[in-house]
């Protein structure tokens, strides 16, 4: 009796055992599958992070230089979405922030520190041009001057507005016509024309918007302003 209750002892504690033994091998697999996993996924995670593109301010294609200001801007679409103006990843006008309007938008800022000094919009199809003239023969020297279409920008542009504008930098102001879109940068002051402007013709042929021309866009790189 006593060799049999030996015998059943030992077989209990060998079954133990071996159980036991399947259970960590069980175990041991599992961990190794789950570590495996988030090794996997982080390798994954880390390959993402390093081929999403970089972003630059105001969304622009490429970071710009030191002593440099980013910006981007777009003309209005149609009589519907109004211009967008950015610089320095600050959004200064748009129709979020419901300080656009019909004619032409305009925003200055800051040539030495890149800080924005005022926003305004005139219209040019039922407005009086004098109130833009005042504003243009205000601009203090060193600011920078970026202009944007809304609607239309041009019916009550007269010479005096016209000559303010390109003496800003702008050269397609004078052949600036009734719907045009046009986004503009230059600078008061500023001793040569600005490579910063875009101008598409209101044209029923080619318009992408019926009585519209399609949206115009330009990013850059401002140059700061030094003493």
């Amino acid at each position: 009796m006593r060799i049999a209750g030996a015998a059943k002892l030992i077989v209990v504690i060998a079954i133990f055992l071996l159980t036991f033994y399947v259970i960590s091998q069980v175990f041991e697999i599992k961990m190794e599958a789950n570590l495996g996993h988030i090794f996997a996924r982080s390798a994954l995670d880390a390959a993402a992070r390093s081929t999403k593109p970089p972003r630059y301010k105001c969304g622009i294609s490429k970071a710009c230089p030191e002593k440099h200001f980013a910006f981007k801007m777009a003309s209005g679409a149609a009589n519907v979405v109004g211009p967008k103006i950015c610089v320095e990843d600050n959004v200064l006008m748009s129709g979020v922030k419901n300080n656009v309007g019909r004619g032409i938008n305009v925003a200055l800022v800051n040539g030495k520190t890149g800080e924005p000094l005022d926003t305004k919009f005139f219209d040019m199809w039922g407005g009086d041009v004098a109130p833009f003239i005042e504003f243009l023969k205000s601009i203090q020297d060193g600011t920078i001057v970026l202009m944007g279409t809304y609607d239309d920008g041009a019916t009550k542009l007269n010479e005096e507005a016209r000559k303010l504008i390109a003496e800003l930098g702008s050269t397609s102001i004078t052949n600036l016509g009734f719907r045009d879109n046009w986004v503009f940068c230059g600078g008061k002051g500023i001793k040569t024309k600005s490579p910063f402007e875009q101008h598409i013709k209101n044209n029923k042929d080619t318009n992408k918007y019926e009585g519209w021309p399609e949206v115009v866009e330009m990013e850059g790189c401002i140059p700061q302003k030094q003493d």
